[in-house]
This record gives C-alpha cells, structure tokens and sequence, in this order.
C-alpha cells in the first residue's frame, strides 16, 4: 500500500481518502442486504497535496493530514484504483468535517 503512494500524489487542493467498509450487520446481529446498507460517508486521510494557491501568490495549507477521520458529501469524488484498492478524491473545500481523535 506505501508503495502505491509514492508514485501517486495529489496535486494542490486534493485529497486522497479511504472510505471506511459499510456495516454488513446491525448492533442486534441482524445482516444488512446490500441495497439497505447505504453510502458510507466517513473515511481516512491517505494523502493529500501541498495545498490550493490564492491570487497574491500565497499557498493555503490543506485543512486535514494523512490518518484524519472526515466526513464526505454523501455524492462526489473521484474513484481511484491503487494496488486493487479503492480510494477516492476529493478537493479539502468539499471535505465536510474533520473528527477529533
């Protein structure tokens, strides 16, 4: 996986996650089919660019680093296959939230 993101950057503003697994069973064991499962809207930052730049010059740090845990739009991105696995991009602008660890 570390090698995967060596040769993959994102590139100014971008963010690179990793959505977490939806839940396959509810809390009193029962298995959830598929289509009831719904989008899973929390991930891990796995990489992200250097930053967005403004008019003066200046460069704008992203908002989150890499092992944050976001909040996603429930729609959006750009699905990216590394290593057989799939990850997502996303601008920092539409990231939601950030969870404190």
């Amino acid at each position: 996986m570390a090698q995967a993101f060596k040769r993959f950057i994102p590139i100014f503003d971008r963010v690179l996650v990793e959505r977490f697994l939806p839940e396959l069973k509810t809390k009193g064991g029962i298995m959830l089919p598929e289509k009831s499962q719904g989008n899973v809207v929390e991930a891990t930052v796995v990489a992200t660019g250097t930053g967005a730049w403004k008019d003066n010059g200046t460069v704008v740090p992203p908002s989150v680093k890499v092992g944050d845990k976001v909040l996603l739009p429930e729609y959006g991105g750009t699905k990216v296959v590394l290593e057989e696995k799939e990850y997502y991009l996303f601008r920092d602008s539409d990231l939601l939230g950030k969870f404190e660890s």
